[in-house]
């Protein structure tokens, strides 16, 4: 797994194949590893997934984790390897960091798929009363440090009851390896307090809004939703589906059967194949 020097720390990343740069971008709290049964399914094209810094094997620089820096460090990860003419490929987090790049880079993107992604602010009534309870929480002073930080039940929690099938033993492992104190997660918690519910916070908000409007103009590059049902965790139902369809250009919607939120690890292959699909039928590559 290769890395390079970025800002003050390192960036990981998986680097296979070569061709057209497809770039994988995953959410929290995971990490390149969500990807391991996904693209070796894609098929053809220079397959990148990098961890986010703080996550995975990068580097856990002293920053606030904020969005505004992990974009900045990605940023620095896309320049370091000169790369352009890009299809971005984005889950949770990383399908928000995928929109913003492209919309301050819109001339080195040509196309984004993206699944279980924050396409625009919501509101706190949008979520399910248990994800609201549990974001309350998470944004407490006190008892979200000790969820998280304390307890580390963000991580368990997500690749056991954020999927209809539980991930087994050795890939729990590796996805609480880089989280083994509460000081190391810290980009966990700053995540997941930035959900931006209820015009908070304001300037993360004012950041999705920008690519929105990128989202929304950008007729010329092809986009992908790939839906799911079947489980109360996933973000992305009807009606934020309708929404994309009015809302974003360029949209090929397709249904990927029942998953829950960490959908790569239930339809790993359902999302290889639409996305190959997709990238075949737009001559992408």
């Amino acid at each position: 797994m290769p890395e390079i020097d970025v800002h003050n720390s390192t960036i990981h990343y998986e680097d296979n194949g070569s061709g057209t740069p497809i770039v994988f971008l995953h959410g929290n709290p995971a990490s390149s590893h969500v990807w391991r049964n996904v693209m070796p399914y894609v098929g053809s094209g220079r397959l990148l997934a990098p961890d986010l810094i703080g996550m995975g094997r990068s580097g856990k620089p002293d920053i606030a984790y904020t969005f505004a820096d992990h974009a900045r460090y990605l940023d620095a990860w896309f320049d370091a390897l000169e790369l352009d003419r890009v299809i971005l490929v984005g889950h949770d987090w990383g399908g928000a960091l995928a929109f913003d790049w492209a919309a301050r880079h819109p001339d080195r993107v040509i196309g984004i798929a993206f699944f279980e992604s924050i396409v625009k602010p919501m509101a706190w009534e949008e979520l399910s009363p248990q994800a609201r309870e549990r974001s309350r929480l998470i944004r407490t002073e006190g008892p979200g440090e000790d969820l998280v930080l304390e307890q580390n039940l963000f991580v368990r929690q997500a690749f056991t009851g954020g999927v209809l099938t539980p991930v087994g033993d050795d890939d729990l492992r590796t996805y609480l390896a880089p989280y083994p104190t509460p000081q190391t997660r810290r980009p966990i918690l700053a995540w997941a307090r930035q959900l931006p519910l209820g015009g908070d916070p304001a300037e993360l908000v004012a950041r999705i809004n920008q690519y929105d409007d990128w989202l929304a103009g950008s007729t010329d590059v092809p986009k992908l939703l790939i839906t799911f049902e079947g489980s109360p965790t996933l973000l992305i139902g009807k009606e934020v589906a309708d929404w994309c369809a009015a809302n974003i250009a360029a949209l090929d919607i397709v249904h990927g059967g029942e998953a829950g939120h960490h959908a790569a690890e239930d339809r790993p292959k359902e999302i290889a194949t639409e996305i190959s699909a997709w990238l075949d039928r737009h001559a992408l590559r």
